[in-house]
């Protein structure tokens, strides 16, 4: 990618109300645990989902009588998981229509719902866009079957394509999901499958680098040598061909692992990384609401069943209701805009907290060219992208 293209400055497409909130909704079931996966996810071989779909709007009920009469305007609704495609369409329009009782709803409402390419869940596209579903994300993750079996996917290739070509029949929006930096992947491998993957014109793609994260089976193969993946001199170039590809293909990042083609981005994602309000919902779910003049981080109990049962006896679920003070919420602010390609407006970050991030440790990554500070912004470099989580604990330390 050409320095000038990649330092380029990212406009806002889109108008945003400063007092944006989302809902999440966390569906903790999926068919098999894939062996990278560390979300809170849970297999199960029977699965109430009349029951659980009760529990979900318990909790709405309770988050929204806690904010009291004078509620924001819901304006992105994100289903994810686990897997959520498991669940029948008439359970996404109950949970939809239970907010809409409960929130007063924007008219632009961005309703997104993340799915699984297997051809049961596929066939359910049409009940979700008929539910109010406006944007669906498909994990496909691989296109290739050898890999896709590795990554312990159910689909194969065939599959995928079809349940893309049948989501984007259905739905104006479609954002798909592929791991890079896999075992064994070259650039060249990688370069061949993500031209093949922005050929069917999606207008999002969120493409992850491969992680070994703890407790995982792929952490316990890893350790014992049995699992190779990409040495950090070749991710940095599986990461530089996925900047430069996208970039061509006008799906430029707009943030770390999201590209887009301007005027669709993710609203919902970029509500977390604007760092807006949002309730997390359902077993082992994060939330940021503020509460009169409190922020408070949420979080609810993990152990689907544990949630369930305190749910339903009219208990707290929360493992996590705590105040977040105006220093710790200003670092988390800076943390997540920096992950994105628009960066940090200094005017409002100061509106907002009362500051600005220091000069002091904020000059010397200008001079090393891993940030940049332009008028009103700061904002990461194509260079500063590549070492971001080190940039950002040098801001923070």
């Amino acid at each position: 990618m050409s320095g000038r293209a990649s330092e380029r400055k990212t406009a806002s497409h889109f108008s945003w109300p400063r007092s944006a909130f989302g809902i999440y909704v966390h569906w903790p079931f999926c068919a098999a645990k894939c062996p990278y996966c560390d979300f809170n996810s849970h297999v199960r071989t029977a699965i109430d989902e009349a029951g659980w779909i009760e529990a979900i709007e318990r909790e709405l009920e309770w988050t929204a009588e806690s904010q009291g009469k004078n509620r924001p305007i819901v304006e992105t609704i994100f289903f994810g998981g686990g897997t959520p495609s498991l669940m029948a369409g008439s359970s996404v329009a109950q949970v939809l229509e239970k907010i809409a009782r409960l929130w007063p709803m924007a008219n632009d409402l961005e309703i997104t719902l993340e799915a699984n390419p297997a051809s049961a869940e596929a066939a359910r596209f049409a009940d979700y866009r008929a539910a109010g579903v406006n944007r669906l994300s498909l994990g496909m993750q691989a296109l290739n079957d050898a890999d896709l079996k590795r990554l312990g996917r159910l689909h194969d290739t065939q599959e995928a394509k079809a349940a893309l070509a049948l989501a984007m029949r259905n739905f104006d929006r479609v954002s798909l999901d592929l791991i890079y930096a896999r075992p064994e992947q070259s650039e060249a491998a990688w370069r061949a499958e993500l031209k093949e993957a922005l050929s069917f014109g999606t207008d999002h793609l969120s493409l992850y680098q491969l992680t070994i994260e703890p407790g995982t089976p792929f952490a316990v193969l890893y350790r014992n040598g049995a699992l190779k993946i990409p040495d950090e001199t070749l991710a940095m170039e599986l990461y530089e061909a996925t900047q430069e590809l996208t970039e061509a293909a006008g799906r430029p990042a707009y943030e770390i692992s999201n590209h887009a083609k301007p005027g669709s981005e993710s609203r919902h994602n970029l509500l977390y990384w604007r760092y807006q309000d949002y309730a997390g919902v359902g077993p082992g779910a994060h939330g940021r609401l503020r509460l009169g003049d409190k922020r408070l981080a949420t979080s609810t109990i993990r152990l689907p069943e544990r949630w369930r049962e305190a749910v339903m006896k009219g208990e707290n679920s929360f493992t996590d209701f705590t105040p977040v003070s105006d220093d710790d919420a200003a670092r988390e602010h800076l943390l997540m805009n920096l992950r994105l390609s628009e960066g940090v407006d200094l005017a409002a970050y100061q509106a907002r907290w009362g500051a600005r991030p220091s000069s002091v440790k904020i000059g010397p990554l200008i001079e090393q060219g891993l940030l940049i500070h332009d008028g009103e912004t700061i904002r990461a470099t194509a260079k500063g992208r590549l070492v971001l989580n080190a940039v950002i604990a040098e801001i923070l330390n």
